[in-house]
């Protein structure tokens, strides 16, 4: 089969099986083509809590896919590729992070989404990379333990002055890796161009840049802006998809190092194999994790409105 024949074959066996399809804007172009919806972790994880199919596949990371299980649990949630984790997810576990705690006492638990079930049952709040300052902000707490990111962390206290935020030495190692020297080679390459970077990245980095936001903050950005080229600093695969959505406009990829791994590894055929029951994990978490680690999730949603 070629691309465009298994993807009829996906399309043909989802609506025959009742399974609704996520892609994380990271995924292949041909992925995001098969699904149902498209969007950044949290906004899949929504998603899918809304959609009447008592199946989900995730094509994304295994963090993404219990997040998925945490707000629909009733439901049977499947990971497309069972190797697909998150580097920055598996950073902290909850062992360390409840030593850590009793370093701070009173200090109030701020996860980012990306990081594991277990770790986010002993947390207080989570976050998102588009939410996370809105929250911080709204916390009846000046001290802030953020985890696990210290970049996202770092532009949090940032826009968060009144806020004693303590950092631990985590993150995204992908949007870590860009340098300053980077930068200067792209805007020296494209000196009409606007930067857009996550704030995953490093604060020297960030400084450089025009626009800082959510992957979802970063393509909004670029459709509604009325300049016409942009080098984008987040996961190549969305200067990919803005070229596709955005014929008249240009966009340079800030470092090819941008590339995550565990994105990449889904394939089209994982996705075809996953429906016909020959490949992919289904997601199991146990009562107590769920209600657990859903606490911080219902105090997102909370401070979020």
């Amino acid at each position: 089969m070629n691309i465009a024949q298994l993807q009829q074959e996906i399309l043909r066996l989802k609506k025959e099986k009742d399974v609704c399809i996520l892609a994380h804007s990271y995924q292949a172009r041909e992925i995001c083509e098969i699904a149902d919806y498209t969007g950044d972790s949290y906004k899949l994880s929504v998603d899918a809590a809304k959609v009447n199919n008592q199946t989900i596949l995730m094509c994304g990371v295994r963090f993404m896919a219990e997040t998925c299980k945490l707000l629909s649990p009733e439901k049977t949630v499947l990971l497309a590729q069972p190797l697909a984790g998150c580097d920055m997810a598996d950073q902290m576990d909850k062992e360390m992070i409840e030593k850590v705690k009793k370093d701070y006492p009173g200090y109030t638990v701020v996860a980012y989404v990306n990081t594991t079930a277990q770790l986010k049952t002993i947390c207080d709040v989570c976050v998102t990379s588009s939410s996370a300052v809105q929250i911080v902000k709204k916390i009846d707490n000046d001290n802030i333990l953020f985890i696990p990111d210290c970049n996202l962390g770092s532009f949090v206290a940032q826009q968060c002055p009144d806020k004693n935020i303590k950092l631990l030495n985590g993150g995204c190692p992908i949007h870590a890796s860009v340098t300053v020297e980077e930068v200067k080679r792209a805007k020296a390459l494209y000196p009409d161009a606007e930067l857009l970077v996550h704030p995953e990245c490093i604060p020297a980095v960030c400084e450089q840049a025009d626009y800082i936001g959510s992957t979802a903050g970063i393509i909004q950005y670029a459709k509604n802006s009325g300049k016409k080229e942009f080098i984008i600093g987040t996961e190549i695969s969305i200067a990919e998809h803005l070229q596709y959505d955005c014929p008249g406009k240009d966009f340079h990829f800030l470092s090819l190092k941008l590339i995550c791994p565990h994105m990449k590894a889904t394939s089209l055929m994982d996705v075809y194999n996953c429906l016909e029951g020959k490949a992919g994990e289904e997601i199991l978490l146990s009562d107590e994790t769920i209600t657990a680690a859903r606490r911080c999730i219902d105090e997102m949603i909370r401070l979020g409105d």
